[in-house]
């Protein structure tokens, strides 16, 4: 049975689209017919439509990822509903999603960083592009101060602002850390996290939603139970 999408109020989220294998492969092929300017002025006009607070997102030709903030349980699904629905008639094909987005509640104060790092380097991951601040469409450019940054409608997220008392402070830690980029072990955590559509974060906080998520937020563990003594 399909688990219901994971939700916690008021926690980021990491966001991603998966774009159907024609649509990748002609976008790879040839980055100019990939109507990314467009897309990303839909995400910005429908997540204010929405109350979907962006802290960072990044196009490729495979896909689309987003790090959010919603407001309540189905903002982000009508957010990518509208984007879906307006480069399907824009292209004026079917369905341009693979299957349904996913998603993962991240904890604050841990990985909102690590996976906003994560997000901004996937161009780099895939292939794309040889540094983050090469690639023109990613948040990248904006957090680390870029004088032709573009599309300046991020909300940063309170851990942002934490890397530094000035916006030189935070964009050059920032900067930093995104050129150093994440570990194997870090990577493999957010990308399993995202994959399963799970929480991630600690244990302290995995059992913290259990009152509040819109369903579990961890995998059961493999296995029977264990017999009562």
């Amino acid at each position: 049975m399909r688990l219901a999408r994971l939700y916690a109020p008021g926690l980021p989220q990491l966001v991603q689209a998966s774009f159907v294998p024609h649509l990748a492969q002609a976008w790879q092929e040839s980055l100019e017919k990939a109507p990314f300017g467009l897309l990303v002025d839909w995400v910005r006009q429908f997540a204010q439509a929405e109350g979907v607070r962006v802290h960072g997102w990044s196009l490729t030709p495979q896909a689309l990822s987003l790090l959010v903030t919603p407001t309540d349980r189905p903002s982000i699904s009508r957010l990518m509903q509208n984007i879906g629905r307006h480069l399907s008639a824009h292209l004026k094909c079917g369905g341009v999603f693979v299957g349904r987005y996913r998603n993962t509640v991240l904890e604050p104060g841990q990985w909102v960083l690590p996976t906003l790092v994560w997000l901004e380097t996937t161009p780099v991951t895939t292939g794309y592009a040889p540094s983050a601040l090469a690639w023109r469409w990613s948040s990248a450019p904006q957090h680390c101060g870029e004088p032709d940054a573009q599309r300046a409608f991020v909300q940063d997220h309170q851990d942002y602002w934490r890397c530094g008392n000035t916006p030189f402070d935070r964009q050059a830690k920032y900067r930093a850390m995104l050129l150093a980029g994440l570990d194997l072990a870090q990577r493999q955590q957010i990308e399993f996290a995202i994959k399963g559509q799970w929480a991630l974060g600690s244990a302290v906080f995995a059992k913290s939603l259990e009152t509040v998520a819109s369903r579990r937020a961890t995998p059961k563990q493999r296995g029977r139970p264990s017999k009562a003594p």
